[in-house]
C-alpha cells in the first residue's frame, strides 16, 4: 500500500513545525529555577489555595518544602500567605431588586523572606476577578459555576506566585556564615599617573 500524497505533505509539514516555532521565539513552558533549595511553607497546606501551591512547589522537583515549625530556621526562604479573601459583589440588579450579575473576587497577599527577617519579596497583593450572571431559578448550577471560577482564579494566582518566586535572584539570599565574599579582581595594565 502506497502512502497518499496528502499523508506525505502532512508529514513534511509536521516535521517542519518545530523549526518554524523555535524561529518565532515560541518555547514550551520550562520548570522554574529557584534561588533557594528549601522553602518553609508558612501557610495552611490544607486550604484549597495551600493544596494547589504545595502541589506546584513540590511538582517543580527543585524545592524541599518544609512544613514543621521547628524546621523554619533551616529553610533558605519562608513563604508567608498573609491573607486570602474571596468576595461576591453584586454588580447588576433587575428592576425588582434581584441580583442578576455577580463579580467574584479573589485577593491573596504574600511575601517571601529569609529566616533572619530580610524581605526577598515585599508584601504583594495579587487580585483576580470574574463576572457571573445569576438567576434564582438556576441557583445550584450557578454554585457549581462559581466554584469553577474560583478554582480558575486560584490557579492564576498560584502561577503568578510561582513566577515571582522564580524571579528572586540568587545574589539576594544571604550568604551562610563563614562564606567569604569574592574579592574584586585587580586591574591589569600600568597604573596611570597624574
Amino acid at each position: 500500500m502506497k502512502p497518499s500524497r496528502r499523508f506525505l505533505l502532512t508529514a513534511a509539514g509536521l516535521a517542519a513545525l518545530p523549526a518554524w516555532l523555535s524561529g518565532c521565539g515560541f518555547q514550551l513552558r520550562q520548570t522554574n529555577d529557584f534561588a533557594f533549595q528549601t522553602l518553609y511553607a508558612n501557610f495552611s497546606t490544607t486550604s484549597p489555595l495551600g493544596v494547589e501551591l504545595r502541589r506546584n512547589l513540590l511538582g517543580s522537583g527543585r524545592i524541599a518544602l518544609l512544613t514543621e515549625p521547628k524546621e523554619m530556621p533551616k529553610a533558605d526562604a519562608i513563604l508567608d500567605i498573609l491573607s486570602e479573601t474571596r468576595q461576591q459583589v453584586p454588580v447588576g440588579v433587575s428592576a425588582t431588586g434581584q441580583v442578576r450579575e455577580l463579580q467574584l473576587r479573589l485577593q491573596v497577599q504574600f511575601r517571601l523572606r529569609t529566616p533572619q527577617g530580610l524581605d526577598l519579596i515585599e508584601p504583594v497583593t495579587l487580585a483576580q476577578q470574574r463576572d457571573l450572571s445569576f438567576t434564582e431559578t438556576a441557583a445550584l448550577s450557578k454554585e457549581i459555576e462559581m466554584g469553577i471560577l474560583y478554582r480558575d482564579m486560584q490557579t492564576d494566582v498560584v502561577q503568578q506566585i510561582m513566577r515571582r518566586l522564580s524571579a528572586v535572584k540568587p545574589g539576594s539570599l544571604p550568604r551562610p556564615a563563614g562564606t567569604a565574599v569574592p574579592a574584586a579582581a585587580p586591574a591589569s595594565g600600568p597604573a596611570s599617573r597624574p
